[in-house]
Formats: C-alpha cells, sequence, structure tokens
C-alpha cells in the first residue's frame, strides 16, 4: 500500500513554507515506506506509539491549529480530535495512550486519506494568501513537531521489531566502521559568565528561551562520546553488579529490571551482538554506545571516576568548533544503516556533538530563569514536563539535520532507554 502522491502543488503558486511544509510531510511518509500494515498497528510498551498513531496525531495537530481556525472548516472525523489528541488538555479529552495499540480502526488507509485531505488544504492555504506571522509561527512550531514525531517513528519501530523473535529489519544498510577513535581527551575550559539559551533568528521552542547567564567554575570535558568498547570494560568489571555505582533508583531499576548490558544488546556466539534497524549485526567497539539510561550513563561516569557535564557546560563546549555525527536523512541519503556509526572525524575537539547520539547530562528539566509558558494549549508543550526528568543534548542518527542546533533540550525520565541516547563524560 502507497500513501497518495503529493508531489504536486494544489494552487498554481509554491511558497518557501509551503515547500517547506511538503518536504517535512514527505519525509514521515519515506520513514512509513519499509513497514507492513501489521507493523503499524503495534504498541510494545506504554512509551511507544504505533507509526499509525504519530502519522495521524502529526495530521491532527495542523488540522486542530491551522485548519480549525478558520472559519467555515469542517474536521475531517468528528472522533479524531479525541483519538489523536496527545496531551492537549486544553482542546479536550485524550484516548489513552498506553492503549493506543487497541486501535484497530481507523486502518491505516484511512489515515493515508486523512493526511492527504489536510495536506490538500494546507497547501491551498499556504499557497493561496498572505498569512499572519501568528499562523505561521503555528505551522512553523507544527513543522517541528513532526519533526520530532518522525524521530519517534524510528525509535519506537525498533522497540517493536525487537519485540519479535525474528528480529526483523526495518530498512537493509550498511554500518560502516568508525572512522577513528583515540584514546578520551580533556578539553579545558576557564571559569567564567556564559550566556545559556537560543539566540533569536530562527526557530526555537519555548525551553530554549529565555536567553539567560549562568556562571560555570572551570571544567573538563570529554572530546567524544563514550564508546560501546568502553562501556564493555565496565560491564566486564561487574559494573552493573556493584550497588556502590549506582544513584539508589537506579540501583532499584537495575535489580527490577534485571539490567546487564544496554537496550538492544545480547550475546550471541561467545560475542557482543546488537540489535539495530538493520538488524542483529556484531556490536562494533569504537561505535558510540547509546540506548543506555541516565541511570546507567551516571554509574559508568561514577566508575571512570568523573561525572556527567551540566547542560550549560555541554552548551558551552559545543560552541568551540565541534564536528557533527550522523542524522536520519544523511543516513538515507548514503544508503546506510540508521544507527549511530562513529563515521565522522574526531580530529576536531569536541567532535560529534550533533548527531549520533542524544547525550544525558546531570540537569533536571527547568524552566530557564523568567521562563513563561506560552498561553493556551501550547503552554502544555513542554513547560508541564518539567519534572522528574533530565536533559539531553545534540540530537541522535534519528534526527533530521534541519531540526537540531545546540540550544536544544530535549528531555526523558532517567530510567528511559529505547531512545538512541548516550553520553559523554565531564570532570
Amino acid at each position: 500500500m502507497s500513501f497518495p502522491d503529493r508531489s504536486e502543488p494544489v494552487a498554481a503558486e509554491s511558497s518557501p513554507i509551503a515547500d517547506r511544509y511538503s518536504q517535512v510531510r514527505r519525509f514521515s511518509e519515506t520513514l512509513r515506506e519499509p513497514l507492513s500494515v501489521e507493523d503499524c498497528v503495534v504498541q510494545s510498551m506504554p512509551d511507544v506509539s504505533p507509526t499509525r498513531w504519530h502519522l495521524a496525531h502529526t495530521t491532527w495537530f495542523f488540522e486542530t491549529f491551522v485548519l480549525g481556525r478558520r472559519s467555515g472548516y469542517r474536521p475531517y472525523h468528528p472522533q479524531f480530535n479525541y483519538l489523536f489528541n496527545s496531551y492537549y488538555n486544553a482542546v479536550g479529552a485524550q484516548f489513552p495512550r498506553p492503549r493506543r495499540g487497541l486501535l484497530s480502526r481507523p486502518g491505516l488507509q484511512e489515515i493515508a486519506d486523512y493526511r492527504h485531505a489536510v495536506d490538500e488544504e494546507m497547501t491551498r492555504v499556504l499557497t493561496g494568501e498572505s498569512l499572519p506571522d501568528e499562523l505561521l509561527a503555528v505551522v512553523e512550531l507544527g513543522l517541528n513537531h513532526e519533526q520530532q514525531h518522525q524521530e519517534l517513528i524510528l525509535t519506537d519501530i525498533k522497540h517493536v521489531l525487537s519485540c519479535n523473535p525474528l528480529l526483523p529489519v526495518y530498512r537493509e544498510g550498511a554500518i560502516p566502521a568508525p572512522r577513528d577513535c583515540p584514546p578520551p581527551s580533556w578539553l579545558d575550559f576557564d571559569e567564567g559568565l556564559h550566556s545559556i539559551g537560543h539566540e533569536g533568528g530562527g526557530f526555537a521552542f519555548d525551553n530554549e528561551l529565555p536567553r539567560h547567564r549562568e556562571f560555570l567554575e572551570a571544567f573538563q570535558i570529554a572530546g567524544r562520546p563514550v564508546v560501546c568498547g568502553e562501556f564493555i570494560e565496565f560491564i566486564e568489571d561487574g559494573g552493573y553488579r556493584q550497588p556502590e555505582l549506582w544513584l539508589s533508583a537506579g540501583w532499584a531499576q537495575v535489580q527490577a529490571e534485571s539490567w546487564e548490558a544496554p537496550l538492544y544488546w545480547m550475546r550471541r556466539d561467545g560475542g557482543w551482538h546488537v540489535f539495530t534497524l538493520a538488524g542483529l549485526c556484531p556490536l562494533e567497539p569504537a561505535q558510540p554506545v547509546c540506548h543506555v539510561s541516565y541511570f546507567e550513563a551516571d554509574a559508568y561516569a561514577t566508575w571512570a571516576g568523573a561525572r556527567l557535564p551540566t547542560e550549560a557546560e555541554w552548551e558551552v563546549a559545543s560552541r568551540s568548533g565541534s564536528s557533527e555525527g550522523d542524522f536520519v536523512d544523511r543516513l538515507l541519503a548514503d544508503g546506510l544503516a540508521i544507527h549511530p556509526n562513529g563515521r565522522a572525524a574526531v580530529s576536531t575537539s569536541p567532535a560529534r556533538m550533533l548527531g549520533d547520539v542524544w547525550e544525558w547530562t546531570s540537569s533536571p528539566y527547568t524552566a530557564y530563569p523568567g521562563y513563561k509558558p506560552p498561553e493556551g494549549a501550547f503552554g502544555e508543550y513542554n513547560g508541564k514536563f518539567m519534572c522528574n526528568q533530565y536533559v539531553l543534548r545534540g540530537g541522535s542518527c534519528a534526527t533530521p539535520q534541519s531540526h537540531i542546533r545546540p540550544t536544544y533540550r530535549n528531555f526523558f525520565p532517567p530510567d528511559a532507554r529505547w531512545q538512541f541516547t548516550g553520553f559523554r563524560l565531564a570532570r
């Protein structure tokens, strides 16, 4: 089954925002293409949503917050606001998140038709008239929101496929050997007052604002992320069996879940293997370690005689000419597997701060000084999650390249492992 072809605009003329809308929406469909209908309906745990739900929810966002504000617009389906509203209480009630996998209807083809109908109307809006800045800002938020869900499509389907004993392949692709992996180096940063947060001149989420000053003591940060071979040393030294290395909540999680290695690692034929979106592969010691929780990253840092950087330290370090790793669009264009392969050079330092793996920081996810949530439903986008979570920085191999920037603040609870999460050390 294929989604409708939207390559031709509805209106006679195009516009930059219409072109960007079409590009982002098509990429979601590109990510869905390798999947069967059955793949798209499975929910393997409460944190995971079915691919079909992601495709519908991102469409609902544009229908609700752009088309729904227009006089005379009639919703595509009267129940879709309930089925595909994620957490916007100001908009209405939501179908329970842990039960999204129980929705066998609407089917994938109906979701495809829904996307097509909304895209047709959105194209008319974006090409047929001059839009006020307020509405253009909502469209830009919606596009960045869809890019977030593009990453979730990949991380969620990876977890779904990992639960299948056949360990099926999402998309074929080589995982190149890392270009180089020099011994860890430490980069020095002097104490001082630094401006943190988004400077303006482009899109940013509200949680990246306001820009403010923070005083940092002198610190060091590792020139690259921790790699798999180094994490194997932690495992072989009994890292998962030494409670003194772990935060109390982390040790309780290790015991409750019987953790012995990062998620998707398994021993086969006498060696470590890892499940990837390209199937089961031998573990490459020089690749960045990923699918580790905050608890595991913190325990490793303690074992290594170091710590995790604060998010302010990470942001300051990222300004010193860091090189980029890989992103999902770059990997697909090169015909490679969506996996942090470490092929980016580490000749500049600190290296690979953008792409490859999200990097845990030691900073709780809280508001910046002077932060005020936006009014209305968009105030629920980020602000209400500022509790019991930790900040991650830098994006991953599943992140679209145009979506990330050094000030971007991702956040997850400390036990989360299904995202492409890694870390680097500080001291």
